[in-house]
């Protein structure tokens, strides 16, 4: 088991070993995800936005820029 000190200022250093397994490099985000009380997952976010392409499958219908901002100045005028 790896283990970290935490420093007055609420830092930890993660260990070489956690990072390469993450593959995090430097200036790369980590994520605490709370999977239950009082225990937190660390995630590698580091993804690429190439990475995510068809993560949530194809669109119903194609929407043109145009229509994008006439749907967005509708919920915008709605909200008032």
């Amino acid at each position: 088991m790896t283990t970290a000190t935490v420093t007055s200022k609420g830092q930890v250093t993660i260990p070489v070993d956690v990072r390469q397994a993450l593959n995090i490099e430097t200036g790369d985000r980590v994520e605490f995800v709370e999977i239950e009380p009082g225990r937190f997952e660390v995630i590698a976010a580091t993804r690429s936005v190439r990475e995510l392409r068809g993560m949530f499958g194809k669109p119903g219908k194609r929407v043109s820029i145009e229509e994008m901002n006439l749907a967005i100045a509708a919920r915008g005028a709605a909200a008032r």
